[in-house]
């Protein structure tokens, strides 16, 4: 019976991400309602509040488990090699195809302009330290290349799914590591 439960749960969680995910293609978080919501899952408003507090609640989640999901696959690498930097890249970049729609639907104009500043945070914790442990920068400028190559990893992501994912994530890979360790061993003392 357990089981039971848990599926309608997860089958219920998972129809209202997506009509969450299919409103904010159209307008933005703000703008949408719990009714709006309910009505496309096709679920009572009653079942909606038994799981979140209200539409940013939902959108919270989403952007929790992404957060959740992107941490776990940059903890298993080490970043001072370049070989597994690569490889944790190209893991970021499949996971991101993999959940293209939900992705380019946060990174888009009715997203949520906080859920790239907590990319750009996570990135940042996992991979800018080594990077400048590998590329010693000025201390003054640290922070600015650091932002620079997150953010321009973070667009370069946003662009290739705009694209259709024009390239294969091996390729997008390979670009945002050339680019972001070429452009730092520009900036070394």
């Amino acid at each position: 019976m357990n089981s039971k439960i848990d599926r309608r749960k997860k089958y219920t969680r998972m129809v209202l991400k997506e009509s969450l995910m299919k409103l904010l293609k159209q307008k933005s978080i703000s703008t949408v309602t719990v009714k709006e919501i309910c009505a496309l899952a096709d679920i009572n408003r009653s079942t909606f509040y038994s799981h979140y507090l209200d539409q940013f609640d939902l959108l919270t989640q989403i952007e929790e488990e992404i957060i959740d999901d992107m941490n776990d696959k940059l903890m298993s690498y080490n970043h001072h090699q370049d070989e597994e930097s690569l490889q944790m890249t190209e893991r970021i970049v499949e996971y991101v195809a993999q959940n293209s729609d939900v992705c380019l639907t946060l990174f888009g104009e009715h997203g949520d302009s906080t859920f790239k500043k907590r990319v750009m945070v996570v990135a940042s914790e996992h991979t800018v330290k080594n990077w400048l442990s590998i590329y010693p920068i000025d201390p003054e400028i640290s922070e600015y290349a650091s932002i620079f190559a997150i953010s321009g990893s973070i667009h370069v992501l946003e662009n290739w799914l705009k694209n259709g994912m024009d390239k294969s994530p091996k390729e997008i890979a390979e670009l945002i590591n050339t680019l972001t360790n070429k452009g730092l061993s520009f900036l070394q003392k």
